[in-house]
């Protein structure tokens, strides 16, 4: 069944050009031949030809000259002072009027005359010669509708070969063009399956060779994304199904009076750090996903950074306290405008990884300076470190540099991921220094152009 594809389209447009262009040609061609002057002045130059010839020829021989002619479409009269013609043979006639032009001609200048400009394809030339020393007007008639029927046959057979060879020419090139585009629309039905490793080859550098790449790029990006999911996907089934089972295997154990009765308190103190490490992390993921959306509430207001960071060391006292670990605050006064609820789950995410993290018995360093461009708020902790191949990865989700260290370590690996988007969203950065042994040091930018601008 015909079906309007782009490569029929630029077919049916190409012929479609390639005839009309035919017609205005013929029809162009055809005015232009028979335009008076395409003829006119070729017919006067052999009339004076022929001139020549019977001026210089025997006037016996004036009747062979004018059968010669014939064979070539010319007609020729000639006639003396007194209107006597010295051939009496010919197709055409000419009037007592043309004969005097002729005549008057001569006195003045002696030119041809273009006599007639009949509209079927005929001229008709009257010009004064000398033959023998006497005065004689010739006329040469030319009719020439064969020669136009000739070429007009030759244009049409031209034109019909232009538009059947253009139309080969066009139906091979439309499928060396249209091909990549099949080639792309095969490869994206293959993407619509779940095929995301498709690419396409190409080594043209036009539209359609950047069309390609930019498919293999998105291609790229979508398998990335498509792989990102499915390690979300087992990332949350493992972090939910790890409390489930211990959930479910003491609560057994419980039901069916395994563990004695003394000791079940510990069990269920357990199972209730189970149900809060479940709770905290859905709450984070309902806050990334919220995050994520384009309508996530953002209220900025004005405030104080260093007293949020120090009521933010007051709310994780017990935290601290409980390792052992000393906190140096040395906080300038720095107003800044945000939103003061997110910022402050930022630097409690970062001081409570670094409380994680860091050796007992040591010092996290909390400091918070102001610059000539930017605000830079940095938390370092002595502890273990990050290697630095691992860096790359902090900020993704349910990322855990030590997997062993984490089973030990409360938190899900999305604390950082929050981190980020928060930053990201108030046009904050932040930046990572590690070294293994040694400890972190997390640095949050804070551009001051973004303080003048009063935007938010």
């Amino acid at each position: 069944m015909f079906r309007g594809t782009l490569y029929t389209k630029i077919v049916m447009i190409f012929i479609g050009i390639v005839i009309f262009s035919s017609l205005v040609s013929y029809a162009i061609g055809h005015f232009y031949l028979f335009d008076g002057d395409l003829f006119g002045e070729e017919v006067i130059n052999s009339s004076i030809g022929i001139a020549e010839i019977i001026e210089h020829s025997d006037p016996n021989q004036l009747d062979e000259i004018s059968q010669a002619l014939e064979k070539l479409n010319y007609s020729i009269l000639l006639f003396d002072e007194n209107g006597v013609p010295l051939l009496e043979r010919s197709a055409f006639s000419v009037s007592d009027h043309m004969l005097s032009e002729v005549f008057h001609s001569r006195e003045e200048n002696g030119t041809a005359l273009l006599m007639q400009e009949g509209d079927d394809a005929t001229r008709l030339i009257g010009m004064p010669i000398t033959v023998e020393n006497e005065p004689y007007a010739l006329f040469v008639h030319l009719h020439y509708e064969e020669w136009l029927f000739e070429i007009g046959k030759i244009t049409r057979m031209l034109l019909l070969v232009v538009l059947t060879i253009g139309s080969l020419l066009i139906l091979l090139a439309s499928r060396y063009v249209l091909n990549p585009v099949k080639k792309l629309t095969n490869a994206a039905r293959e993407m619509a399956k779940g095929n995301f490793s498709v690419r396409l080859k190409s080594k043209n550098r036009d539209e359609v060779g950047e069309l390609i790449t930019s498919f293999n790029h998105m291609a790229s990006e979508v398998e990335k994304i498509d792989k990102m999911r499915e390690d979300f996907v087992s990332s949350v089934s493992h972090e939910f199904q790890s409390p489930l089972t211990s959930i479910r295997g003491f609560t057994r154990a419980i039901r069916d009076e395994v563990i004695p009765k003394q000791n079940q308190k510990e069990y269920l103190d357990i199972i209730s750090q189970e149900t809060e490490r479940l709770s905290r992390l859905s709450e984070n993921l309902l806050r990334l996903a919220s995050l994520d959306s384009e309508h996530h509430p953002y209220n900025p207001e004005r405030f104080r950074l260093d007293e949020q960071i120090r009521r933010t060391v007051l709310a994780t006292e017990p935290q601290w306290k409980s390792r052992n670990v000393q906190i140096s605050l040395d906080v300038e006064p720095v107003e800044i405008t945000a939103d003061k609820d997110l910022l402050e789950q930022v630097w409690l995410n970062l001081l409570t990884n670094a409380i994680k993290y860091s050796f007992e018995n040591e010092t996290i360093f909390i400091e918070c300076k102001k610059g000539t461009s930017a605000i830079s708020v940095r938390f370092k902790d002595v502890g273990k470190g990050i290697p630095n191949e691992e860096l790359p990865h902090l900020f993704e989700r349910f990322y855990k540099v030590d997997k062993a260290r984490s089973s030990s370590v409360e938190g899900n690996g999305l604390g950082l991921s929050i981190v980020k988007k928060i930053l990201s969203l108030h046009g904050y950065t932040i930046d990572v220094a590690s070294e293994e042994g040694v400890g972190s040091t997390f640095t949050v930018h804070i551009p001051l152009i973004k303080e003048t601008e009063g935007d938010y």
